[in-house]
């Protein structure tokens, strides 16, 4: 499967994006997806998931009740809601297709990322 993420940009402190990564090529309503980012000097880490019909969620600590990540499995395409966003939220942020909502191991190769960087 191909993955091409976008809608990342510099906001504020306190400010909103809106990502959006779309799944293309060998995908299977099986799948759940998940966000995952990476910060200049640290490891990828898990961010949010959910399942193919949108009915599950899982989200890491650092972004429950500020970050929403939902999907449209007619488009095969998950978005990432953030609001709130701190300085600690810069990162490349990358999707992911996976087994189960609840197990964020990638299954596909990484795309290129969308860069989302929020300044003070």
């Amino acid at each position: 499967a191909q993955l091409v993420e976008s809608g990342g940009g510099l906001v504020q402190v306190g400010g909103s994006l809106r990502l959006s990564c779309v799944a293309s090529g060998r995908t299977r309503s099986t799948y759940a997806m998940g966000w995952f980012r990476q910060a200049l000097g640290k490891e990828r880490e898990f961010v949010a998931t959910i399942n193919w019909t949108g009915s599950m969620t899982y989200y890491a600590d650092s972004v429950k009740s500020r970050f929403t990540i939902s999907i449209d499995n007619r488009k095969n395409t998950v978005y990432l809601q953030m609001n709130s966003l701190k300085p600690e939220d810069t990162a490349v942020y990358y999707c992911n297709l996976l087994n189960y909502y609840n197990d964020p191991r990638p299954l596909t190769s990484w795309g290129q990322g969308t860069r989302v960087t929020v300044s003070s």
